[in-house]
């Protein structure tokens, strides 16, 4: 059970963590393609959420009118069933099933992963990691070697842009760490698909 008091430190971290990302995507301005009606992030995931995450995602859920609550409750039922007969060797992904019509129906209570997604980020190696969409024409598409799977300096170098693309440290992991947890003093509990969170 999440208590008021965990809730409310987790808003003010949510407030801490908007103005980073904020910051951060507008340095990486000439490589973010995002834009309204796009979803391709919220069409090819397992989305890893924490059990306080789900709890606050459920605040926004419970102010939908039902009509939507209902379709979205559909959606959970259809893609458990899916998932239930699913014997790949891969994780399950899928649409989150909050997406209604294209468009995140409990944007302003999303996850932390949904916040950052779209961003270069730096895995637990030290790695950069590319988001996905890069390969599909949006986010970095004007600055990768799609054979390489690497930003190319001379793609970058014709753009002529004096703000280079960065990897910045907003793994999903990184944000909900131990340190994190600390710092802002939240007990994120268990994580796990999204997915696995619905009834």
């Amino acid at each position: 059970m999440t208590t008021n008091t965990n809730l409310s430190n987790y808003i003010f971290y949510l407030q801490y963590v908007n103005k980073k990302l904020e910051n951060f995507f507008q340095q990486q301005e000439p490589y973010i393609m995002c834009k309204k009606g796009c979803s391709r992030c919220c069409e090819n995931g397992e989305y890893p959420f924490s059990k306080l995450e789900f709890d606050y995602l459920m605040v926004g859920f419970l102010q939908l009118p039902y009509e939507v609550q209902e379709k979205i409750n559909l959606k959970i039922k259809k893609l458990k069933e899916e998932k239930e007969k699913y014997s790949g060797e891969k994780a399950f992904v899928h649409e989150c099933p909050f997406l209604v019509n294209k468009s995140c129906s409990v944007y302003e209570y999303r996850g932390i992963t949904c916040r950052s997604f779209g961003l270069m980020s730096i895995n637990e190696k030290g790695n950069s990691k590319i988001p996905f969409c890069a390969f599909e024409g949006l986010n970095y598409s004007n600055v990768i070697d799609k054979d390489t799977s690497i930003i190319s300096s001379e793609k970058y170098e014709k753009l002529g842009i004096q703000q280079e693309p960065l990897a910045y440290n907003v793994s999903y992991d990184f944000l909900t760490s131990e340190n994190i947890s600390k710092n802002f003093e939240i007990d994120f509990g268990e994580k796990k698909a999204l997915l696995d969170w619905c009834k």
